[in-house]
């Protein structure tokens, strides 16, 4: 069954510090704080207008949840645990700091019905952490992480590639360190400018280089490639699009589009198809199967992959998508031999050819 969120933006409040990047009204949209009526009316709505049964989630975003005063915190939770007794929900999620969640805020989340914590998480380097005013560390993660899992929670991890400092050598230390934690789950954010920010005077000054698109989609998906192949599965790639990011003024440089996460996966399966077709020194025509619901990610986003497929190896390809092939695999039949690919292991099967997908 398909999960589905239902939102509730806090912007900005219980947030100790004001991180160099952030700008949560320009990101949500929203500059209001919610109160109870709010929340149970939001989930009334989003009832009302399902067609599909789904697996529902209230999900606290945009703010450092468990650090606004604890009033608050129970107010806004207690209309959506009343849903989840009620059945009408399936979850309760919210995102929060670090350094945030001791014993007594996680006994309170525990209370209310909370099965999952998504921490702003952003970077695993001290140093980047510093620059990027997040005021905590990276064993502060360590240890949040360890604590709601040993209470039974779900752990989401937000990474944030192409803050001030990082490097080559911190993101790695990011994705290995994240790794070893083992989170439940994982968003990555590519950094984008957003006006209005200690970020935005910086790039202005010259005192910031913000990431192309083309080094956000590499970052980001040397990230996720590295986190599934942990087993760590990647739920959002790119801040999600909205009128306000999308109107020309906001979002000043950086990493940012729409397809962000199409295009993440298109870098990530160009490589490890390219990867393969080197090694075998091609001289004939070159069939590749996938899944329909793959075609974009095989092909490439606007067919970037077929044409540098066309341009880099000059034999015949054939493209095709076959009935009832799994997802996430490349079929690529050359010769007698069919090499599957599994984009999210980075592992290559090699058999022997018995027909097509057709």
């Amino acid at each position: 069954m398909k999960t589905s969120i239902i939102p509730i933006f806090i912007p900005h409040i219980g947030c100790p510090y004001r991180c160099v990047f952030c700008n949560q009204w320009k990101i949500t949209g929203q500059h209001r704080v919610p109160t109870a009526t709010f929340v149970k009316e939001t989930i009334q709505q989003y009832m009302q207008a399902a067609t599909l049964s789904r697996h529902w989630e209230v999900a606290f975003y945009g703010g450092s949840f468990t650090a606004v005063p604890t009033a608050l915190q129970e107010s806004l939770l207690e209309p959506a645990t009343q849903a989840l007794r009620q059945g009408k929900i399936h979850g309760i999620r919210c995102s929060t700091r670090p350094d945030a969640v001791g014993k007594d805020v996680i006994e309170r989340l525990l209370r209310f019905g909370v099965n999952t914590v998504e921490l702003g998480v952003q970077s695993m380097d001290d140093t980047v952490l510093q620059r990027a005013k997040r005021g905590h560390t990276a064993t502060d993660v360590v240890q949040a992480t360890r604590r709601l899992h040993k209470y039974g929670l779900l752990v989401g991890h937000q990474l944030m590639p192409g803050l001030p400092g990082e490097d080559e050598r911190s993101l790695q230390q990011t994705a290995a360190a994240v790794c070893a934690l083992q989170p439940d789950a994982a968003r990555i954010y590519p950094v984008a400018v957003l006006a209005e920010t200690e970020l935005a005077a910086q790039y202005r000054q010259g005192l910031y280089r913000p990431l192309t698109t083309a080094e956000g989609i590499r970052r980001g998906a040397y990230l996720k490639q590295r986190l599934l192949e942990h087993g760590i599965p990647v739920i959002r790639t790119g801040l999600q699009a909205t009128k306000v990011l999308d109107d020309g003024e906001q979002v000043l440089a950086g990493a940012y589009t729409p397809a962000m996460g199409e295009l993440i996966d298109t870098y990530r399966y160009r490589r490890q198809l390219f990867s393969l077709l080197d090694r075998l020194n091609l001289c004939t025509s070159v069939h590749i199967y996938y899944a329909p619901s793959e075609t974009s990610r095989v092909r490439g986003y606007r067919n970037i992959t077929y044409k540098y497929c066309l341009w880099r190896y000059r034999v015949p390809f054939i493209w095709q998508a076959g009935k009832d092939l799994p997802n996430k695999r490349i079929f690529v039949h050359y010769g007698q031999m069919v090499y599957t690919i599994d984009v999210d292991t980075g592992g290559v099967l090699i058999t022997k050819k018995e027909g097509s997908y057709e």
